[in-house]
């Protein structure tokens, strides 16, 4: 299959562009496009055999519910059986936004999209370019990330074309997205809405609007267990070398990277480190990355898995990442680089 790959206006995107987009979408074809938080990879929601082209196109496993994206606040009504007040309060405050909903789903709505559950994944995003998608495939696009399964997100075009060249119709190229990571994810079909998946939308923010929300525990150790939300269950985001993730007092984390480092090299291989502008001078490795200032959250989401991916491409065998504290959208970042490191994760100096 020859893929097209197409640049486009991310704030002014051309009519032309996206209608031929659209059409694809509409004739079960996949079309890779941007949102404000990573690219996804759309297929019409309604259609069974785009669903699953779009889990043989990632490799992905077909228990693994996808997202369907909307551009209309009441079309959510085609899709989902019953909306709770407490959706409509959320979407007031965070649509279109990098915000998702699980809710009980239409029969309508076909079971490959929903990977069998009896669930939904509902989005509206925010970016100008999807909007636009969205609408002219006909309201509602069914998108996970456009990434080959288990590597790490795509937040360019040109990240798309290296996972996905050849396995998909089009590539909208819109460069960079804004956030750099998927959205939150909260279940609105338990009896206290649960986040299941941290995002840019923290539980700090949703407990401002709904009060009461809770965190599914098991979500950052995946188990046998069917998935109730994308990303759950498998491992996720991961580079090619091998990625351990250390937390404590900066001195000992420091010190103990470097040790594990030089342990690294003399067996020959070639050794990243993930850390932040304080610390990027300290560490003796081929490849420092820097997220930017520590306190800087928002430049941490935005390059975590650009950087991910550069190891790869600067071909890094052995990596090593400092922890980020865990509240705001520091819980976001950890629980993307803890499934990265499949939950590799060091505590030096502690007993």
């Amino acid at each position: 299959m020859d893929t097209a790959y197409l640049k486009i206006d991310s704030m002014s995107p051309d009519p032309e562009v996206i209608a031929r987009a659209g059409r694809i979408l509409k004739e079960g074809g996949l079309v890779a496009f941007p949102t404000e938080t990573v690219y996804g990879l759309g297929g019409d929601a309604f259609n069974a055999s785009s669903s699953r082209r779009i889990y043989e196109a990632k490799g992905r496993p077909s228990d693994n519910p996808l997202i369907v994206h909307i551009c209309r606040f009441d079309d959510i009504n085609r899709i989902a059986s019953n909306v709770p007040e407490a959706a409509r309060t959320l979407a007031d405050a965070f649509w279109p936004g990098p915000l998702t909903m699980i809710l009980p789903k239409d029969s309508a709505l076909p079971s490959e999209t929903t990977g069998g559950l009896d669930t939904v994944a509902v989005r509206f995003p925010s970016h100008p370019v999807a909007a636009a998608l969205i609408d002219a495939a006909g309201g509602f696009v069914a998108a996970p990330s456009a990434n080959r399964s288990g590597r790490p997100s795509t937040t360019s075009g040109a990240h798309c074309l290296e996972d996905l060249d050849g396995r998909i119709d089009m590539i909208l190229d819109a460069g960079e997205v804004g956030i750099g990571l998927e959205s939150t994810i909260v279940d609105l079909t338990t009896p206290v809405p649960e986040i299941l998946r941290p995002g840019y939308v923290t539980k700090e923010m949703l407990r401002k609007v709904l009060g009461e929300v809770e965190t599914d525990r098991g979500l950052a150790e995946g188990s046998d267990v069917r998935p109730r939300a994308p990303g759950m269950k498998y491992r996720h985001y991961a580079p090619r070398g091998v990625l351990t993730v250390v937390e404590g007092d900066p001195g000992k984390v420091t010190s103990y990277i470097n040790a594990r480092l030089d342990e690294a090299r003399a067996a020959g291989k070639r050794c990243g480190v993930i850390c932040t502008d304080e610390t990027a001078g300290a560490y003796r490795a081929d490849v420092v990355e820097s997220t930017g200032a520590r306190a800087d959250e928002e430049s941490a989401a935005h390059s975590l898995f650009r950087i991910l991916r550069d190891f790869d491409t600067r071909n890094v065998e052995v990596i090593y990442a400092e922890a980020f504290p865990e509240d705001g959208l520091g819980g976001a970042i950890m629980n993307r680089l803890l499934k990265a490191a499949g939950h590799n994760i060091v505590y030096p100096g502690k007993i």
